[in-house]
């Protein structure tokens, strides 16, 4: 077979982008050598529908050992007594988990998209919201921070079997406490959605939501820093509230109605190779080096936040306690759309994102959102954080200023040219 040129040409291309640029988006981060390697290994010729010593296919024997250990790695990580490691991705964790816990119509309590949510929350173009009937809270517009008060308000007067807390562009932590006295209040279940701040969690950073919420679920590519996918997670497993019963009578441990949910209900054959690379990114992760990773992610993205702010830019909630922040760029005339396309010229890249009580379309929006987890597995630190701020400062009071753009594209490159993707 000859060389795929046209494949192979363009994956260099994307390299270079990658080693040239600065990546600030808050769900990218750069992976390991090893976690590449396992991902292109042999394990993707390996089909193995079921569950590690339960497959509907033979020849599983390797691929068995393989996910266990994945799994062996993640309860270590997160300090939990369950979890499932094949969905392909957090859509398909969440997904799995309302196929387990609801029936079509019932009721969600979720966080508004346009405060900062996910599409899987319950927004009316997903499948939550579409197969559920869906209520949202929000933010403090005062504040930026998220309302618990109006959270319980409408938990008491809708009564929703699942409350859904987390986020995709919030840089506050979140109050489980808080929000399971809440859910036992109306008696609903609890999915803490920790796909961004994960890596911050296991490493003891940020608020540990396993004791507080019923079930967590997780990307393993942003913080966590290994390949795309998903995983879900117990650290109690619990008898299901509904009195589902096995063949032999006994009600179903909510374990086994998320396993089924994953398979045969939701997906197929797992991708083997990628468990396999999960597993490579779950032992980096119960490392000290990781830890270390990880209170500098904070650290930048402190640093960052504070830099934006002494340059008259609007952080939504004034700060970050994780590796993200939301940035409003109404008073500075800005759209999002037009500071995402002007970075993206300086090989800076960021991604629009709406705000709370955005007065733009999701197509346009009034923010940009911003991570430090990538730029900090490629080595930067506090030191060279101003200067990432002055380039993105530059641009975007010169939009429309070709010579500056390519001036700046310069200096980003200067930069990070010769830095290596993975420095942990």
């Amino acid at each position: 077979m000859s060389r795929d040129t046209a494949i192979f040409d363009l994956i260099a291309e994307e390299k270079k982008r990658q080693l040239e640029g600065i990546e600030l988006i808050a769900s990218e981060n750069f992976v390991s050598d090893q976690v590449m390697e396992a991902m292109g290994s042999v394990l993707t010729n390996k089909y193995a529908e079921g569950l590690p010593g339960k497959r509907y296919y033979g020849g599983c024997e390797v691929v068995d050992k393989v996910e266990n250990l994945a799994i062996e790695r993640l309860k270590k990580l997160f300090n939990i007594t369950w979890a499932n490691v094949q969905p392909h991705a957090g859509s398909q964790a969440n997904y799995a988990v309302t196929l387990a816990c609801l029936e079509p119509g019932d009721k969600i309590l979720g966080f508004d998209l346009s405060h900062g949510g996910h599409l899987t929350h319950g927004s009316p173009v997903n499948f939550s919201g579409k197969r559920f009937t869906n209520f949202f809270y929000g933010v403090s517009k005062e504040t930026g921070y998220v309302d618990y008060d109006q959270m319980e308000e409408i938990a008491l007067r809708e009564n929703p079997k699942l409350i859904i807390c987390g986020a995709s562009a919030y840089s506050r932590d979140w109050d489980y406490e808080r929000i399971r006295s809440i859910a036992d209040q109306c008696g609903a279940i609890i999915l803490a959605d920790i796909s961004h701040p994960a890596g911050l969690i296991a490493a003891g950073l940020l608020n540990d939501p396993f004791d507080h919420c019923h079930i967590v679920t997780t990307t393993t590519h942003k913080t966590l820093r290994g390949p795309r996918g998903g995983v879900i997670m117990l650290r109690h497993d619990f008898e299901n509230p509904w009195g589902i019963k096995t063949k032999k009578g006994t009600v179903r441990k909510m374990s086994s109605l998320l396993d089924s949910a994953v398979f045969p209900g939701s997906q197929g054959g797992p991708l083997e190779h990628v468990i396999a690379a999960k597993a490579v990114a779950f032992e980096e992760a119960n490392s000290e080096a990781y830890k270390t990773y990880m209170k500098q992610v904070v650290a930048n993205a402190q640093k960052m936040a504070q830099a934006f702010v002494d340059k008259g830019y609007d952080i939504i909630s004034g700060g970050t306690d994780n590796h993200s922040m939301l940035i409003d760029l109404r008073s500075k005339g800005l759209t999002g759309k037009d500071a995402e396309n002007a970075l993206v010229e300086a090989d800076i890249t960021v991604n629009k994102n709406m705000v709370p009580f955005d007065t733009e379309s999701p197509f346009v929006t009034s923010g940009i959102r911003i991570g430090t987890a990538a730029i900090t597995t490629r080595g930067i630190k506090e030191g060279q954080i101003d200067q990432i701020v002055d380039l993105i400062d530059r641009v975007l009071m010169n939009k429309d200023n070709t010579d500056e753009l390519n001036a700046v594209k310069s200096d980003v490159h200067a930069l990070m040219s010769n830095l290596p993707l993975f420095t942990w």
